[in-house]
């Protein structure tokens, strides 16, 4: 297993709209939390075959990622989340909604060589409404099943890392279920700063049923993690919208403090 504080300062990443880990594992009884903010705002939204429409939209999500090493190869997690939204897709007038959502689930180390490869499950209960992709903000309970794989390596003399991974989730009716992609790039740009890149995307799969139509969305983050002290970091950064369908065109900023025993 890798040392722990290169575990920690690599690759445990939040990550804004929904937290995972890395395909790395932390070590047997180790405790690491992740607090954060993510405030979005949105004024188009992806058409299915228009570039934009006119809307309204604004969401607060308060996240708070809880990660404990059952053994050096089982990692258990936990992640109570509060979001707040107000929408208006179609001039009607706004709508808002507030909403307490929990996920958890476990990480397993399946390999760790090449890279390490881990595999995610995890349940999450309704609650988690998405008034992005639909107006009226349906709650679905959601179970997802992760593959994750992830590399360390030097570039220009500093520690560098990959990590990708792709994801199923099932979601109850009507939310329709959806396909997950997700690559981070990370650069200890100094011994204090590091340097991350991510991409996320997702889109439905499957039967879709009114109110949805099919949705999907590219979005592309970029933060900076500064370690205040050998067990508390702060993450601040900044994400926008590339491309999506019947989705808002978000940009938004997220705040995270990261801290480990």
């Amino acid at each position: 297993m890798m040392r722990t504080g290169a575990v920690i300062g690599l690759v445990l990443l939040l990550l804004a709209d929904g937290a995972h880990g890395g395909a790395w594992t932390l070590d047997r009884h180790q405790l690491a939390i992740f607090a954060g903010t993510t405030a979005s705002t949105a004024s188009q939204r992806y058409g299915d075959d228009t570039p934009s429409k006119p809307i309204v939209f604004n969401k607060l999500l308060i996240q708070d990622r809880m990660e404990y090493g059952l053994t050096d190869s089982v990692t258990v997690c936990a992640v109570p989340e509060y979001v707040l939204a107000q929408s208006d897709m179609n001039g009607t007038g706004a709508a808002t909604v507030h909403s307490a959502s929990l996920e958890a689930g476990l990480r397993i180390l399946l390999l760790t060589n090449p890279g390490m490869l881990s595999v995610q499950l995890s349940g999450k209960s309704a609650g988690a409404f998405d008034m992005s992709v639909s107006s009226s903000g349906e709650p679905g309970r959601q179970f997802e099943a992760r593959l994750l794989w992830g590399r360390s390596f030097k570039l220009l003399r500093r520690d560098a890392f990959v990590d990708v991974e792709v994801a199923q989730r099932w979601i109850a009716r009507p939310r329709p279920d959806e396909i997950v992609f997700e690559a981070t790039a990370g650069w200890r740009l100094t011994p204090r700063n590091l340097v991350l890149v991510q991409s996320f995307n997702f889109t439905t799969v499957g039967a879709i049923k009114p109110p949805y139509q099919p949705y999907g969305l590219a979005k592309l983050q970029f933060s900076l993690v500064h370690r205040l002290s050998r067990r508390w970091s702060l993450q601040s950064g900044y994400f926008f919208s590339l491309s999506g369908r019947n989705i808002v065109k978000e940009t938004g900023v997220i705040t995270t403090i990261w801290f480990q025993t």
